[in-house]
């Protein structure tokens, strides 16, 4: 099964940001750890938390917002996927502290882009 996980803002400011959208959706705010500069605001109730990470963002940005979606087997949630029309962007992988994630860039039929990794632990 695949869940939405995150929703995924670049921002340059991820602090200023998710304090915005905390306040907004009277939300609860915790910071990944070095070196992802980024925040996590967990919404109340159902459904998936929003995640700021600092990168370059703006209208002709690149994935400015985007969709991440966790699935206990990436790989072969991506080949369906691309059965389904979408295409592979790239795939990447960052380690911080004792976790390493992969996960895949995707576009759909489209050209929105979102993001696919294995279930978080």
């Amino acid at each position: 099964m695949t869940e939405l996980e995150f929703i995924t803002f670049a921002c340059t400011n991820p602090d200023r940001v998710a304090s915005f959208w905390e306040g907004a959706l009277d939300g609860e705010r915790r910071s990944l750890p070095e070196p992802l500069e980024a925040e996590i605001v967990d919404r109340p109730g159902e459904g998936p938390d929003l995640l700021f990470k600092n990168q370059p963002s703006g209208p002709k940005r690149d994935l400015p917002i985007h969709l991440d979606l966790s699935t206990a087997d990436r790989e072969a949630t991506v080949d369906r996927l691309r059965e389904l029309g979408a295409s592979v962007r790239e795939t990447k992988t960052e380690t911080y502290e004792t976790h390493t994630a992969t996960w895949t860039v995707l576009e759909d039929p489209e050209g929105t882009g979102f993001c696919v990794s294995e279930y978080r632990e």
